[in-house]
């Protein structure tokens, strides 16, 4: 009888698991379909805006300017630019990491750029993102020296360092990875448009918090 008390509550608590991962998954999914929305309404000479204020306040971060081995996004239409922040790792005589994103699951690499005009030249994926190529044989971060600082992409953020991503969970499990490594975990930076910004992210287990946020309205 007692093995029979043990395994109802047992299965009672996972289903009562369920439900919260559900409810979670479904409020994220709403909010990121709300931060979609406010984001296709900003035009492109206010993204460029903001992005140029991001970057601004990036480069005179001391983070920033104290880190050598950084990673960054390629940025897509609805992110922060990201490629006069990539111009300048390469003037500062930084080493500069980008994503590679395995798109069958969450595994992501991040792989060294050797110049900022190699970026043209690397392929397309489904997404519309440019990245390294499956036959390229170039440096990952956590093979040899780990990485100081990371910028994070993201489609919302929190004052308090909650990120919501796209659902895949890729950051997520390399911030894991990087924990591993005998440097440990990079400092992180996420860079938002103003409007990017939530009163809260809803948030499970699994979501690592980054370190700071930087957008043009601070």
């Amino acid at each position: 009888r007692t093995a029979d008390i043990c395994a109802r509550t047992t299965r009672l608590m996972s289903e009562r698991g369920s439900r919260s991962m559900a409810a979670l998954r479904a409020a994220k999914q709403t909010l990121r379909g709300d931060i979609k929305k406010k984001i296709a309404a900003i035009g492109d000479q206010e993204k460029l805006r903001q992005s140029r204020i991001v970057t601004q306040k990036l480069i005179q971060h001391p983070k920033y300017q104290s880190c050598e081995r950084i990673a960054v996004f390629l940025s897509m239409h609805d992110e922060v630019q990201t490629e006069e922040i990539i111009e300048d790792i390469f003037r500062k005589g930084k080493e500069c990491f980008i994503p590679k994103y395995q798109s069958k699951s969450s595994h992501m690499d991040m792989l060294k750029l050797t110049a900022a005009k190699d970026i043209q030249s690397l392929p397309i994926t489904s997404w519309n993102i440019r990245q390294p190529g499956d036959d390229e044989q170039v440096e990952e971060a956590l093979s040899a020296g780990g990485l100081d600082l990371i910028l994070m992409p993201g489609l919302g953020f929190d004052r308090n360092g909650n990120r919501l991503g796209r659902g895949k969970g890729y950051y997520d499990t390399y911030l894991e990875r990087c924990m591993k490594h005998p440097k440990g975990k990079p400092y992180t930076i996420g860079l938002a448009f103003k409007e990017q910004i939530c009163e809260a992210i809803p948030v499970g287990d699994n979501d690592i918090k980054i370190d700071e946020i930087l957008h043009a309205d601070q």
